[in-house]
């Protein structure tokens, strides 16, 4: 008998303005995996992506077991665009298999944080809701049910090893101590389902601003969030993709002035906080 596994896997936004590299929320789109024991080693996949074994599954899966005689069977919701933590959904996947089908009970965060090199997109990504990393491991919380996100994908992507080389290795007190202030507001506003402190915490001094020059189109858009009916905005990940936030009475009107602010260079999706991280079936 074949062994198969099916995993599930939601994207996610990391930093969440404030926290960078420490918050990261899981939003409701969706990448696939079917592993299925065939005998032979492929990559089937209607993406333009690798089908070899530089194909990000494949290398989380032989961090754990070879993948000879497997075939990666990969289709994807999440934009690939930029942002939305499409490798780190895809490392995700091949270790959930590869852990589920040899029942190793891995320490999947460690690993999924090795191969991704930090560890938000990852633990928002294993465990759903939002994930506050530290110290090597993640906190999850969930974010109150009336709030809702919205994202603006451009069409042109940001390769994040620009996006990384434009923040300096050391950044001033102040601004340090001002997004330190604005993560304990955010993550008190989420908690208590505060939507006062979440608007205010979800402002940035330490890597938005540095990196606006890669994509001023979607800064131009993160500072104008709340004249257009959203609660604030951040750029996702390393960008250029647009997280808008609002409750759940705004998002119609908030997606109506989205899209005529996107017409001709970006698309915008529904994409609500998820609150399932990556989910493995045993198909038989």
């Amino acid at each position: 008998m074949q062994r198969r596994r099916t995993v599930k896997v939601p994207a996610s936004s990391a930093n969440l303005g404030p926290g960078f590299d420490v918050l990261a929320a899981a939003l409701a789109l969706h990448m696939q995996l079917e592993v299925v024991e065939t005998g032979t080693f492929a990559v089937v996949t209607d993406l333009p992506i690798a089908t070899d074994r530089r194909n990000l599954c494949v290398r989380a899966f032989e961090a754990l077991h070879p993948a000879d005689g497997f075939e990666f069977r990969i289709s994807s919701g999440i934009p690939l665009s930029g942002g939305l933590g499409t490798s780190a959904a895809a490392y995700v996947a091949g270790l959930v298999a590869a852990d589920s089908l040899f029942e190793l009970d891995a320490d999947l965060l460690a690993h999924a944080t090795e191969l991704e090199g930090h560890p938000d997109n990852v633990a928002a990504a294993l465990h759903g809701g939002v994930a506050i990393c530290a110290d090597g491991t993640s906190t999850r919380i969930d974010a109150p049910t009336g709030l809702e996100t919205v994202v603006l994908v451009p069409d042109e992507a940001v390769r994040t090893k620009l996006a990384r080389a434009a923040l300096p290795a050391e950044v001033p007190m102040g601004e340090a101590v001002f997004n330190a202030a604005h993560v304990a507001l955010l993550v008190l506003g989420l908690a208590t389902s505060d939507y006062d402190l979440i608007a205010r915490g979800l402002q940035d001094r330490l890597h938005q601003p540095r990196r606006a020059h890669l994509f001023p189109r979607s800064m131009d858009l993160v500072e104008r969030a709340a004249s257009l009916g959203a609660l604030g905005a951040t750029i996702s990940g390393a960008g250029p993709t647009v997280l808008f936030w609002s409750h759940y009475e705004q998002t119609p009107a908030l997606m109506d002035a989205l899209r005529g602010e996107a017409e001709g260079w970006a698309r915008v999706l529904r994409a609500p906080l998820e609150t399932m991280g990556a989910q493995v079936t045993a198909v038989t």
